[in-house]
């Protein structure tokens, strides 16, 4: 077993290639309306590799533009302060890190579930008219800790990998089993780190095993989302298993079967399409 402590966690995640001030920016804006459009595109503007991955998934298929969007004030003013934000983002932690495979662990199939996740969660807001933005954000970064810790520790994540293949474990039993914690608990601590909301840290940690509550929350949409994309195997990976579902977060949705089909081909249908603008 190769146990790693919070402590050395944290290390090792101060010394990832940072998000772009800009991205980091705009996940702490979060829910913040008040945010200056105009200073919001030309912080964008001046990233040119942002810039031209954000423009690309404005053009894409996905938001179904009528005419060709070329700058990035033109964006802010077709898709509004909160889709350039959500676009913007989604194009910054795309590319932040290397698409590329490293002790076993498949980074672009890494994206394309945390595409198809996000792009589950933002279906299942609008479903549920809940806050669409955020959704689709927490999807992109439920499993950050797992990027985390292929990135920072990749010898011994090639051994969970490896643990986790040859006895046919879930991610998370195979991660506590050899490193003694899990991508959800790693994920939290990063985006404590980074300083997110509360309410995001809180949905990252428990996606996989959701709180008990009354009412539906971030972590339920998130949970659920999760594991829509895994049954819909949009990471097109063999071994993709899909997590045990919580009853009682999925009953606290209170999602119909028309709901969920909405859902299902939502998702499919934009999910190429984002994964070109963003992985390419």
């Amino acid at each position: 077993m190769t146990l790693i402590q919070a402590d050395t966690i944290i290390a090792r995640v101060c010394e990832l290639p940072a998000l772009p001030a800009v991205v980091m920016e705009l996940i702490q804006s979060l829910g913040d309306d008040d945010m200056n459009a105009d200073q919001l595109a030309k912080k964008i503007s001046n990233d040119q590799a942002l810039a031209a991955k954000t423009l690309r998934l404005a053009n894409s298929s996905f938001y179904g533009m009528s005419r060709q969007v070329t700058s990035i004030t033109d964006a802010t003013a077709i898709l509004g302060l909160r889709t350039l934000r959500s676009v913007a983002m989604a194009a910054g932690l795309a590319g932040s890190f290397p698409a590329t495979v490293n002790g076993g662990f498949d980074f672009k199939a890494f994206w394309r579930h945390s595409i198809g996740t996000a792009l589950c969660a933002r279906a299942l807001a609008a479903a549920l008219r809940r806050e669409e933005e955020i959704a689709f954000t927490l999807g992109l970064l439920h499993d950050i800790g797992r990027l985390a810790l292929a990135t920072a520790f990749p010898e011994q994540f090639a051994k969970t990998l490896a643990h986790q293949r040859a006895n046919d474990l879930l991610p998370m039993d195979a991660e506590r089993s050899v490193l003694g914690t899990d991508h959800a608990s790693v994920g939290g601590l990063i985006a404590e780190h980074w300083r997110f909301s509360p309410a995001i840290v809180q949905a990252i940690t428990s996606h996989h095993a959701p709180a008990d509550g009354d009412e539906a929350n971030l972590a339920d949409l998130l949970h659920v989302a999760d594991n829509m994309a895994h049954a819909l195997d949009m990471s097109r990976q063999e071994d993709d298993a899909v997590p045990p579902l919580s009853m009682p977060a999925w009953s606290r949705l209170a999602l119909d079967e028309a709901r969920c089909k909405q859902v299902f081909r939502q998702a499919e249908t934009q999910h190429e399409s984002v994964c070109q603008a963003l992985l390419t």
